[in-house]
C-alpha cells in the first residue's frame, strides 16, 4: 500500500511526520515491548527529529523500548557536523529519558567496507533468525537525483539480493558512505519518505510517475514486500505531481 500525505508548509509537514512516526512506535512497543527504527540523515529530518523527540519524551516508554538505526552514514566521526547520527543524536534522542533507547550509529571514519561488513553484523544479531532485518519503521529521504539513503544512480547494489548493509565510494561527492541495501529497506512494516522544498519536486515526479528504472531512480526500488509505503510532501515538493 502507498499513501501520499501533503501537508502545506514545512512545519506543519515535520509536526504531522513526527506524529505519525510516534503513533507507529508506540503502536509497536504496545504490541511486542519494542520498536526497531531507522532514521534518516540530512537537513530535512531535522525539525521532524524535535517534535519526535518532545512527543516520545512526553509517552510512557519502559526501559529498552526504542531501538535506534540508520540507513547509512557518511565516512566521518561521529561528532562531525555531517554525521547523521550527530543530527539525530542532538535533535531526537537527547531529550529521551535514559535507558529507554539503544542507539546504534554506524561507525564509518575510516575503513567503510569494513564498516559495513560490521553493521550487518550488528543487524543479522539483533535479528538472528531472519532472511531479512524486519523493521519496524524506516524513515527516508530523497535527493535532487532520485537517491535515497545512500543508493546513488547506477550504484551496483540496487541489485543486490542478499547483502543488508553496502560501502561504495560516491565518486561525484569523493566521498565513501555505508548505506542499508534494498532488500532490509523493503522488508520493514512501514517506509517513511520525508521530501520538502521545490528543488525535490521534479524528482518526487520522477520517483512516482515516471517509467520504473532504479537504476536511474533508485528512490523506485523501495516497494515494502509486506509493509506500508507513506510519501510526506510539503506542497512545494509535491507541485508537480
Amino acid at each position: 500500500m502507498t499513501k501520499i500525505h501533503r501537508h502545506p508548509d514545512p512545519d506543519s509537514l515535520a509536526q504531522a511526520t513526527a506524529e505519525f512516526m510516534q503513533a507507529a512506535i508506540l503502536e509497536r512497543v504496545k504490541q511486542v515491548g519494542r520498536a526497531h527504527v531507522v532514521l534518516a540523515g540530512g537537513s530535512t529530518p531535522r525539525s521532524t527529529y524535535q517534535y519526535l523527540g518532545r512527543l516520545l519524551a512526553q509517552s510512557e516508554l519502559a526501559a529498552g523500548s526504542l531501538e535506534f538505526y540508520w540507513g547509512d552514514e557518511r565516512c566521518v566521526p561521529l561528532d562531525d557536523p555531517a554525521s547523521n547520527f550527530r543530527l539525530a543524536s542532538e535533535s531526537l534522542l537527547a531529550p529521551l529519558p535514559a535507558g529507554t533507547f539503544e542507539a546504534h550509529p554506524i561507525e564509518c571514519g575510516g575503513n567503510a567496507p569494513a564498516a559495513a561488513e560490521t553493521y550487518e553484523g550488528l543487524l543479522r544479531l539483533a535479528f538472528p533468525s531472519a532472511a531479512r532485518p524486519r523493521f519496524d519503521l524506516v524513515l527516508l529521504g530523497l535527493g535532487d537525483d532520485g537517491h535515497t539513503a545512500s543508493l546513488f544512480p547506477g550504484s551496483p547494489w540496487l541489485a543486490e539480493a542478499e547483502r543488508w548493509v553496502a560501502a561504495e565510494h560516491v565518486d561525484e561527492l569523493r566521498a565513501w558512505r555505508v548505506s542499508l541495501t534494498p532488500p532490509a529497506i523493503n522488508a520493514a512494516r512501514t517506509v517513511v519518505f520525508l521530501v520538502q522544498g521545490e528543488a525535490k519536486a521534479d524528482a518526487v515526479r520522477q520517483v512516482m510517475r515516471a517509467a520504473h528504472d532504479p537504476v536511474r531512480r533508485p528512490a523506485q526500488i523501495v516497494e515494502p514486500l509486506d509493509g506500508e509505503l507513506h510519501w510526506f510532501l510539503d506542497e512545494a515538493a509535491a507541485s508537480r505531481l
